[in-house]
């Protein structure tokens, strides 16, 4: 195998010698460049001189037109001293390092120059040569002389000219590179053969130094020199840079760039968002969607495709790289296969193998570099992937942002295809186009017994200069319905079908549950190229092993292959309903936390928590039999491997005869499995890519087909010869009429479907610089026209002349009616992206009644508010007053912001804010209910006596408003916390997971009996291991019996029925243990659930004050998700592959003693690497996790507001913060897959030197254990590194999992009430009255908080109507607060009774009711528990049907569907529901708390009748009101003084009191004489505001 130096020089003199004598008879040039190698890199050197010549000209061309032609050649800066000139070298190359490498580069270039210049020079036949050509035929070094000398020339220009520097660094390194494959080609594969020998051997140790320079110059410099980080944006770089955009290309291949990560997230118990790398500028979302809108965004430029292909555009050249990788991995995976088939050969034959003339390490090498290749090109192929993923999810979130900012929102019901809001707002409301909006008259023609109009006048007179008072203007309506539609009646379908049911809902969907459908199917490529490409390769692969056999076996395969498709189908379809079960779960769980506080108030805890129970069995019981045949399909996978592997290899000996060798059986063996995995990859994928197919069409139609905005609708709305306002500054309307969707004749858009529209005939001028009233009943359209002047009504031209108008220069500020705040603090929501001014800010806070509210929080205007508000609760409409008022707008339109406020605060809004000096010159546009207001400005009185029922109605608020003028006390002082966060932050678990969270599922796991359970499971997983091992033994040992017996004396029948009796036993046995292991986790997932489900129903109201909604939906939600799959599998799969990695070590071990150390150095090793790993990969998943919930809670609030963000013109601010929002996510997200890279491809390294090491000693060592079992020891090796990887991914993706069991074992560890004992109970009868006495009561908010009531007692009879001021009372009294004293209902302590048996006999009836997504009969009855007469009589006897009557509304019937929170009914609507919920409860004791506030008078009117004349005689009403009129007839009144009683008795008693605090309010009131009428008996109409504290 040696040859001696001599003997080297002499075959090589005679090889060139006769290579000589051939090239004597060539014709030319062109056949020496084609005969002669060396002659390949010179070739490659001429064709690069023609492309940089090519390349000069057009630079040189392009700059003479410029006119700057003398810096065509160089760009270098001007520099005095060589000192300048070299830190100027380095700065232009990009620092220290990469010029250093340039230089060593320069050096080695210089060097082969000479080496190959001396090798030239012992050519000494040069006198002798005729002609050029036969100069390079008789010394063909000279070729590589020359290529040597360009080779230098470019490493000198790379460093001394700039321009070019780049670009002749690569023509260099692949010059180099080429040179480099030369050369192995000659010198190098000899080496690996037997019969050759290197060509060029005669030059001794010369070579071999040219070959180590050419190694250093051409791989190991370009590989380890640092790159150039170029700014994608040069004006604004990064201020630190990413080590993955400047690290070498070793270090980007090892991802060795991530190791200061790495040994950082070992060191620390948690990786801070602030320790992980920086963000690359690359991935700056500016950048993204900068570079991508084009293509994918409509309004940025984008085609009109479908969106797939503007993303192929965006990605196309990472998908290119994609689809060269998947070849490369595809071609390295057969590496492995066809080197352990020549190494058995080998070794069967004793080294005439299947080709004797290859050395075995040859085939030794093949088998550690086409593993590491392939991992290369694996981890390299995630990386892309990955990071596109991040990229897409960014730019797919923004881009529905962004669009969402342009639709026009609407109110649906649960059931409905709604498209439209009700004329009141949800909280939300729309922007509007900025100059005069016109449309054209679809719907002119309209049936008019189909519309809902608003016919609308204006008073206008001209504005007085009185600095004192502002002027105004007064709009009434009248809604009136003419066309009447049965609920139940389904709208005729017209135009495009609606699919956006719930619109925001379907918004929120996108960006996450169709988002991740989306990017899960992001290897679609995998299916294109990869499995056919792979199938092909497989099967020449088994041809050329197996023969014709192979192609029975793969018939065999084919034939089995619908079988495990008919199973994916079962799973797909009992996929599809168990979702629909999951589904209905959440909507139950959904809703519950929505409502949970009605829910704890009405004690519906225990049936609450039975019906989720009920939809949890279903879920599980499908859950069930999903889990069951997915087992079924890998097990029938698997089986159909085994069937194809055995008709194989019985066609192979049984018909064809031939020999069954180990080489052939275990090189086999891997690429049956390969097959395998590609043929159950098909169903897999095809169902993941139909399913983000799907997804992604959602989003397609969601961005080309929802309806826009006017403004952003393609075809402008212009008709010729229209009408234009006045002037550009006016603001109203002329012959206008609107609605809410473009499907004008859709009756859908209400739950009474009814068809609104708002029309206006007439001109309608809104005076400016004065505050201008909307007046109206429920229903007449006030919001809508607001919503008519923001733009978010579709405008339809009634007439030529029709035009609106609101001019925006100025700037627009809003106010809905229900508020819309951020999660920010007070300041920043009142500021809202203004300049802050102390001045300014202080008068507003004065002006809008906030600064006694802030002087309750220790972090005053720092205190955060809260999801959606929580912590203002009434005082969200004054933060959102203020923000209007702060704003410099010059048009504020403000929608009933006046109707959550009680008198007091009213009126001081009324006499400092709009007659404050902060509204002068302002147009202010006011819809209110408080007719009262109309009075203080002139003008008014004339208006009014057109409309006398009008006129009635503003006397009787005007005289509430008297009342309200005088000061009041404040609020008692409830807890906030010093820094002002009410929410309380997200914990972030730091460390590996808690034994105590683990404990949670592994108990429910093993059930009553854990020992028996885990014994039984773990025993036949691991007798499965050991049962498949020795299938894979029995294999090379049937194999081995070739070696030592001739073909006919080989009982295939009996090694074949063994072999299938050894299969079939694993298959049952693995069966049974996994559907015992199923069953266990079905438990695990019903217990888990239960507990988490308990104790979220059974917490404190404190507890859901401090936790926002949306993080319980994800404990009950996704966090369980997580218990039903990931958890159960993780741990199971972690099981069985730390039972096989220790089976397959001690098999290697085994047959190979001396493998021992290096075996549990390697097993070491990986699990040390793991751990690293682990730890940083933890913390970096915790923090991905918390991170993707700003982007979603920022989208979905700003969704909520969308309608607040375009009246302000606050788009910008908002896409920008989103843009930041995903920046931090990205940051996270990237280095969070990064690390997958860098634990991958050091696990797959390991494992390439490992098994290498082990063939090599197996081969060379002189210790034959045969073929079969070295196979069978390379297949273990295999397996073993391949186990490793999987282990310490599983253990990850087991413990990132694990998280959830972290969350929700958090949320078990919560405070909570008293349970529901058997003790008490109360007698069954009970109660039999409303009787109510009350002993040394005190209540405080919360354990340490201070006290808010002190040593109430009284007494209240039965069937007494009692009026109080004060809402703590009500929450003491159903034990929701922190209580001392004794209560006595009807006879019994309060505080013996279990809450929910308490709670179930006591009626609240809040301010802001709560309703239930569905019909009106669920509302009225949730359980099911009364008949429809029942339910009518109620809603009779509430007072609906007559105010529907009187309002000329359209009929509520049991069928009516009802929206979540009941957002399609008006407030009135809703507190009639309520009220007739609790006549259908039937309490006797029935507590309204301030139920009347945010209502009309007609509604209050009907309310109050209900509760005066409808209730039984022995129900106990107890009323928390700011109406006199209200409880001044009741039977009692309590006056409450800073938490005690001042006064309590008859309203009688009380005014006959001199100097009582109620006789000073009533004797104060311009009502006088009717109160003091209603306290003796008299009822009146009067409606008159009042506080009593």
């Amino acid at each position: 195998m040696e040859y001696s130096s001599w003997e080297w020089q002499r075959v090589l003199v005679d090889s060139q010698a006769s290579s000589v004598v051939k090239m004597k008879s060539w014709a030319g040039p062109g056949e020496l460049l084609l005969h002669q190698s060396l002659a390949i890199p010179f070739a490659i050197a001429l064709c690069l001189i023609c492309f940089q010549t090519i390349n000069g000209l057009m630079a040189c061309i392009k700059n003479l037109r410029r006119g700057s032609a003398s810096s065509a050649l160089s760009n270098a800066e001007p520099g005095d001293a060589h000192h300048n000139w070299i830190q100027t070298r380095i700065r232009n190359l990009g620092g220290l390092h990469i010029f250093l490498y340039a230089v060593a580069r320069l050096v080695g270039c210089l060097a082969l120059l000479a080496l190959s210049s001396k090798t030239l020079a012992a050519c000494d036949s040069w006198d002798a040569f005729s002609s050029f050509w036969r100069l390079f035929s008789e010394c063909p070094e000279l070729f590589m002389t020359l290529t040597f000398a360009y080779s230098s020339i470019l490493a000198i220009t790379s460093l001394t000219v700039k321009k070019w520097s780049v670009l002749t660094t690569r023509y260099n390194i692949v010059l180099l590179l080429i040179t480099l494959g030369t050369y192995t080609y000659r010198d190098i594969w000899p080496l690996a053969t037997y019969t050759q020998t290197p060509k060029d051997a005669s030059q001794g140790n010369v070579l071999w130094f040219k070959i180590a320079i050419l190694v250093v110059t051409a791989a190991l410099i370009p590989l380890f020199v640092p790159r150039r980080c170029i700014p994608v944006d040069p004006k604004d770089p990064m201020p630190v840079t990413n080590d993955e955009q400047t690290c070498s290309l070793f270090s980007l291949i090892m991802y060795s760039y991530l190791d200061p990560i790495i040994f950082l997230g070992y060191r620390v118990p948690h990786l801070r968002f602030d320790q992980l790398p920086p963000l690359s500028d690359t991935d700056y979302s500016k950048n993204l969607t900068s570079k991508a809108f084009p293509h994918l965004d409509s309004f940025g430029g984008a085609k009109r495709r479908h969106l797939f292909f503007g993303l192929m555009r965006v990605f196309r050249k990472e998908y290119t790289n994609l689809a060269l990788l998947i070849i490369c991995q595809s071609i390295c995976q057969f590496a492995f296969p066809i080197a352990i088939y020549h190494i058995l050969s080998y070794l069967e034959t004793g080294g005439n193998g299947a080709d004797p003339d290859i050395r075995p390490w040859f085939w030794i090498l093949c088998m550690f570099s086409g593993p590491t290749f392939r991992a290369i090109a694996f981890q390299w192929y995630f990386f892309i992937t990955t990071r596109t993923l991040v990229r897409t999810e960014a730019l797919l979130i923004q881009l529905v942002f962004e669009h969402s900012l342009r639709i026009r929102l609407k109110a649906e019901s649960s059931s409905e295809k709604s498209d439209r809001l009700h004329d009141r707002d949800i909280s939300t409301m729309v922007g509007t186009p900025d100059t005069v909006s016109t449309a054209e008259s679809s719907a002119a023609g309209s049936n008019a017994d189909e519309e809902e109009s608003v016919m609308a006048t204006a008073a206008s007179r001209e504005a007085s200069s009185n600095a004192q008072s502002s002027q105004s203007s007064t709009l009434t309506g009248k809604a009136k319905d003419t066309g009447f539609k049965s609920p139940s009646a389904k709208p005729e379908k017209k135009g495009r079908a609606k699919s956006d049911s719930n619109l925001i809902g379907k918004i929120n969907n996108l960006v996450s549950t169709d988002l991740s459908n989306i990017v899960d199917a992001r290897d679609f490529l995998q299916l294109l190229i990869f499995v056919p490409l792979h199938i092909a390769l497989c099967t020449t692969f088994l041809y050329q092993v197996l023969g014709w056999s192979a192609f029975v076996g793969l018939a065999s395969m084919i034939l089995l292959f619908p079988l495990p498709g008919y199973i994916a189908k079962l799973v797909q379809d009992v996929q599809r309903t168990r979702m629909k079960m999951t589904d209905a779960r959440v909507q139950d769980v959904t809703e519950a936390v929505n409502v949970l506080r009605m829910i704890k108030l009405f004690g519906w805890e225990g049936r609450i928590a039975g019906r989720i129970k009920d939809k949890r069995d279903e879920e599980l019981a499908w859950l069930w039999k999903l889990k069951t045949l997915e087992a079924l399909n890998g097990i029938l996978n698997y089986f159909i491997l085994t069937i194809t592997m055995v008709i194989s290899y019985a066609t192979y000996t049984v018909i064809m005869k031939e020999e069954l060798t180990p080489s052939k059986i275990f090189s086999s063996i891997s690429v049956f499995s390969m097959l395998r995995v590609q043929l159950s990859r098909i169903s897999s994928q095809i169902s993941t890519i139909i399913q983000g197919k799907v997804s992604l069409d959602r989003v397609h139609d969601f961005l080309q087909n929802t309806e826009l905005l006017d403004l952003y609708t393609e075809t402008p709305m212009t008709l010729p010869n229209i009408s234009l306002p006045p002037n550009k500054e006016a603001i109203g309307f002329n012959n206008t009429t609107f609605s809410w969707s473009l499907e004008s004749q859709d009756g859908s858009l209400t739950p009474t479907s009814r068809n609104f529209r708002l029309r206006i005939d007439g001109e309608l001028l809104f005076k400016s610089n004065c505050i201008n009233l909307i007046v109206g009943p429920t229903g007449s359209g006030k919001t809508s026209m607001l919503m008519a002047l923001l733009g978010e009504m579709h405008f339809i031209r009634s007439t030529a002349d029709s035009w609106f108008n609101l001019p925006r220069e100025g700037g627009v500020a809003y106010a809905a009616q229900e508020s819309w705040v951020q999660n920010e603090t007070i300041r920043e929501n009142i500021l809202f992206g203004s300049p802050y001014d102390e001045v300014r800010y202080r008068k507003v806070i004065h002006q809008c009644a906030l600064e006694k509210d802030l002087e309750l929080f220790e972090a005053g205007d720092q205190t955060e508010v809260g999801e959606k508000g929580l912590t203002l609760s009434s005082k969200q409409a004054r933060v959102t007053l203020a923000r209007a008022i702060y704003s410099q707008a010059k048009i504020i339109l403000l929608d009933d912001i006046l109707a959550a406020l009680d008198v007091h605060t009213s009126a001081w809004i009324v006499d400092k804010c709009f007659r404050g000096d902060l509204v002068k010159g302002r147009t202010i546009l006011l819809v209110t209910h408080n007719l009262a207001l109309a009075t203080p400005w002139p003008n008014i009185e004339e208006f009014l006596e057109d409309d006398p029922k009008l006129a009635a109605e503003a006397e009787h608020d005007h005289e509430a408003l008297e009342i309200g003028y005088e000061e009041v006390p404040s609020l008692a002082l409830k807890e906030t916390p010093v820094d002002g966060k009410l929410i309380v932050a997200e914990d972030i678990a730091e460390g590996h997971i808690t034994w105590k969270s683990l404990k949670l599922f592994l108990t429910a796991l093993g059930g009553d009996y854990p020992l028996i359970f885990f014994s039984i499971w773990m025993s036949g997983f691991l007798l499965t291991d050991w049962v498949n091992t020795f299938q894979v033994w029995f294999l090379g040992y049937w194999g081995s019996q070739y070696e030592s017996h001739p073909p006919s004396e080989v009982n295939v029948s009996y090694y074949l029925t063994q072999y299938s009796v050894i299969v079939f036993l694993m298959i049952i046995i693995y069966t049974a243990s996994y559907l015992f292991f199923i069953f266990g986790s079905m438990r695990a997932s019903r217990t888990v659930n239960s507990l988490l489900i308990e104790s979220v129903l059974g917490s404190t109201l404190r507890w859901l004050d401090e936790t926002p909604t949306a993080r319980m939906i994800t404990r009950c939600t996704q966090d369980i998700r997580a218990v039903d799959g990931p958890i159960p599998q993780g741990f199971s799969a972690l099981t069985e592959i730390s039972m096989s990695v220790i089976t397959k070590i001690g098999v290697i071990i085994i047959f190979t003693p001396p493998f021992f150390a290096p075996g549990l150095a390697v097993t070491g090793l990986g699990f040390y690497l793991g751990n690293l790993y682990l730890k940083a990969r933890l913390s970096v998943k915790r923090e991905a996790s918390n991170a993707r919930s700003p982007v979603l809670a920022h989208f979905s609030a700003a969704i909520a507001g969308i309608v607040s963000i375009r009246a302000y013109g606050a788009e910008m601010p908002f896409k920008a913060e989103s843009l930041k929002r995903i920046d931090h996510y990205v940051r996270i997200a990237r280095i969070s897959h990064n690390l997958n890279r860098w634990i991958g491809i050091r696990i797959d390294y390991l494992g390439a030197i490992f098994t290498a090491s082990l063939a090599s000693y197996l081969v060379y060592s002189g210790r034959s254990v045969g073929a079969a079992n070295t196979g069978f020891s390379l297949n273990m090796a295999i397996e073993f590194c391949t186990m490793i990887l999987w282990w310490v991914r599983t253990f990850n993706g087991l413990e990132v999992q694990a998280n959830s069991l972290e969350r929700i074992q958090d949320y078990i560890d919560i405070e909570h009430e008293p349970k529901p004992t058997e003790s008490g109970k109360p007698p069954a009868a009970w109660p039999t009255s409303g009787e109510l006495r009350v002993e040394n009561l005190s209540a405080r908010y919360s354990q340490t908080g201070p006290t808010v009531l002190h040593d109430l007692s009284f007494h209240i009879k039965s069937g007494e109507r009692i009026g109080i001021g004060e809402s703590s009372l009500t929450l003491a009294l159903l034990r929701c607060i922190v209580t001392e004293g004794t209560v006595y209902y009807d006879g019994i302590p309060m505080n013996t009774i279990s809450l929910d048996a308490l709670r179930s006999n006591i009626t609240i009836i809040p301010q802001m009711p709560e309703l239930l997504s569905g019909t009106l009969r669920r509302n009225l009855d949730p359980f099911e528990q009364h008949d429809d007469a029942t339910l009518n009589d109620a809603l009779r006897d509430a007072g609906l049907f007559t105010l529907q009557e009187e309002l000329d509304e359209a009929r509520l019937t049991l069928d009516s569907n009802i929206a979540t929170g009941g957002a399609n009914l008006s407030v009135g609507q809703r507190q009639i529901l309520a009220l007739a919920r609790a006549m259908v409860r039937g309490s006797k004791l029935l507590i309204l708390d301030e139920a009347t506030s945010a209502i009309d008078y007609k509604t209050d009117a009907v309310i109050q009748a209900t509760l005066r004349h409808r209730l039984a005689s022995d129900v106990t009403v107890i009323t928390v009101a700011h109406r006199l009129q209200t409880i001044m007839d009741a039977d009692k009144i309590m006056v409450l003084d800073a938490g005690r009683v001042a006064e309590f008795d008859t309203p009688t008693a009380l005014l006959q009191r001199e100097g009582g605090m109620l006789k000073a309010l009533v004797d104060d009131s311009g009502d006088r004489t009717t109160l003091y009428s209603m306290a003796e008996g008299n009822a009146a109409t009067s409606s008159t505001y009042y506080s009593l504290q």
